[in-house]
């Protein structure tokens, strides 16, 4: 384990050297994505990018909000409620406001997070990430999503995976453009962790309103990177096999859990918690 309250780095093969993955003159999801949240760590490409996917998808500003939004009640509902302490957090992104760790901490001190990603750009911001409360922990793994072999490994100098642990895939199955190899990721991730743990994911659809998004995708992988690709309902629910799924079920992330005073437009994000029995 971690010394308590520390953070670390560790680093899994991502089968890029750090170059040929920092192209500036390339737009990237995880400054895109930073751009559309209001953020500041992006290139003038990314802007260009994210301008032309929003005419084309005016709501995918409304889609990143909310895909933030829900992450927010997700983790005040499994540290509250549901008393988890443990977080696996893959696919972070850039750090912004309201980062799993800070939401955790503040209801549960002790709480412990790792963050896995595999963008440089996230990478040079991980001291961001890695602060802690003093009863906590907080690591910062670079490792690919499609090895979770690696991320296991190396989050369980962190993690003790005995323990429930919430394993968490907000907008990163997208990436995975195959759905039998993103399902079997998923699968081996949750087999890893015992009884009590939960699987928190949201994923874009072209259903609950999105098919204006198709164009956009497609663009999108002509013009940045990585490819992404959306899923239906039913592929989306072949990854909660087996899992109990929470109320309300696969929902827009917008509708996930509102109290009503925080819920925003719907948008075409699918959003879920499910509990391992």
């Amino acid at each position: 384990m971690a010394d308590r309250g520390e953070g670390e780095h560790v680093s899994e093969q991502s089968g890029q050297e750090p170059g040929e993955r920092t192209a500036s003159h390339i737009a990237h999801n995880a400054r895109v994505w930073n751009y559309w949240l209001g953020g500041k760590d992006h290139y003038e490409v990314d802007q260009q990018v994210g301008d032309q996917v929003t005419s084309m998808y005016p709501s995918i500003g409304e889609v990143a909000r909310a895909d933030r939004a829900f992450l927010g009640r997700a983790v005040t509902y499994l540290a509250g409620q549901a008393g988890l302490r443990q977080y696996l957090d893959i696919g972070t992104g850039l750090p912004t406001a309201e980062n799993t760790h800070e939401v955790a901490q503040r209801i549960a001190p002790d709480s412990r997070v790792v963050y896995v990603d595999n963008d440089p750009i996230v990478l040079t911001h991980a001291r961001a990430l890695l602060t802690s409360t003093d009863e906590g922990a907080t690591s910062y793994v670079d490792a690919d999503a499609r090895d979770p072999a690696a991320i296991l490994r190396a989050s369980s100098g962190t993690l003790d995976l005995g323990r429930p642990v919430a394993v968490m895939m907000l907008g990163i199955l997208n990436f995975i453009l195959d759905t039998a190899e993103a399902t079997s990721i998923v699968w081996h991730l949750l087999d890893a962790v015992p009884s009590g743990s939960y699987l928190v994911l949201t994923h874009p659809t072209l259903e609950l309103g999105g098919e204006g998004n198709e164009e956009a995708m497609r663009f999108w992988n002509e013009n940045a990177t990585p490819p992404i690709t959306a899923r239906s309902r039913t592929e989306i629910e072949g990854f909660l096999e087996g899992l109990d799924v929470l109320e309300p079920g696969l929902v827009s992330c917008a509708r996930w859990r509102t109290d009503g005073s925080d819920e925003g437009p719907l948008v075409a994000q699918f959003g879920v918690m499910a509990r391992k029995p």
